[in-house]
């Protein structure tokens, strides 16, 4: 067991992180509450309109999408692959609701067939071109989040101010991005997310929303791919905003609560990740899914716990009732 799990040492898990190590530490813990937040913040919306098994799909088929922009631009610069990454999310949802909509074939496994299939062809380009595009599976499925102080900084003003390194300044500027577009489009994306019938009576087209829903879910996810992975970025865009769905029914606080749990998640997953000497993406995810256990069993509202008094008090009234029933009648 001692081999399994490492013996916790305070010092070398808690304090030099921080202390020998506090700029390594500081860049990869804000680069996965980036990540985890905006994924969070994006996937309240698929989870609003249960489509949470499409965020699995396009952030597979973004893999073919990022080859494809390379072989026909030849470079691995962030505009071609924010393109090669929209255009695959754009064909996703449209290839899933072209099978959906022109077979019997259901809405689940329309996208099935579709993630798998895209994603199967990126892995094969990925082998295929794997000397000219300069990925490998490994970083594809789980990321490089430790490797994200070593990239090159972004400089500002001539090279005056070094912002920090490029991956992590991409992801501030989506996140930013999402925040802005969110508070822009508040009501239009809440309507049409609860009622798309509602929407059209308004005024509002649901299909335009919806489709620029999958361009910012795209953008996030080849933003946040290089660090985390496709396998991983899918558990960010669920846990976050479960999270905060079983905490409050209200959207703009699910939204905070859900920011909130991104910072918790890779605050702690950062730790677990130097405790237990292995992926810190992947431990991110895994304190992220323990956050949403904890508060799936302690929810003052929807919790285990809290069911479970109310479906005990519910018995205790019935027998209580049944007794006084019974000493009425004799």
């Amino acid at each position: 067991m001692n081999d399994f799990i490492p013996a916790f040492d305070w010092t070398r898990v808690v304090i030099d992180p921080w202390a020998a190590q506090f700029e390594s530490s500081f860049w990869i813990v804000l680069m996965g509450f980036l990540a985890t937040a905006a994924c969070g913040l994006i996937g309240n919306y698929l989870i609003l309109r249960r489509m949470a098994l499409v965020g699995d799909a396009i952030s597979h088929s973004v893999l073919p999408g990022l080859a494809v922009a390379f072989l026909f631009s030849g470079s691995l610069q962030i505009g071609a692959m924010f393109a090669g990454a929209i255009v695959a999310g754009v064909l996703t949802t449209l290839l899933i609701e072209l099978i959906h909509t022109k077979s019997r074939v259901k809405t689940d496994a329309a996208i099935g067939i579709t993630f798998c299939s895209l994603f199967a062809i990126g892995v094969i380009l990925i082998n295929v071109f794997a000397g000219k595009i300069h990925l490998d599976t490994e970083c594809v499925l789980y990321g490089e989040i430790s490797y994200v102080p070593l990239e090159s900084s972004v400089k500002w003003l001539g090279g005056a101010i070094e912002l920090g390194p490029r991956p992590v300044v991409t992801m501030a500027l989506v996140f930013l991005a999402v925040i802005a577009l969110i508070v822009v489009f508040y009501k239009e994306l809440l309507v049409c997310s609860f009622d798309p019938t509602l929407a059209a009576s308004l005024g509002f087209s649901p299909k335009v929303f919806h489709y620029g829903l999958m361009v910012v879910l795209s953008v996030v996810v080849v933003s946040a791919f290089e660090s985390v992975g496709a396998i991983l970025v899918i558990a960010m865009l669920i846990l976050p905003g479960a999270t905060a769905q079983l905490l409050s029914p209200r959207l703009p606080v699910v939204m905070v609560l859900s920011v909130l749990a991104a910072a918790l998640s890779s605050l702690l997953g950062y730790h677990l990740g130097v405790w237990m000497r292995c992926s810190i993406a992947g431990a991110m995810v895994v304190a992220a899914a323990a956050l949403f256990l904890l508060v799936w069993i302690f929810s003052p509202e929807q919790g285990l716990l809290q069911r479970w008094r109310r479906a005990r008090r519910v018995d205790d009234g019935g027998e209580s009732r049944i007794e006084e029933n019974n000493g009425y009648s004799s």
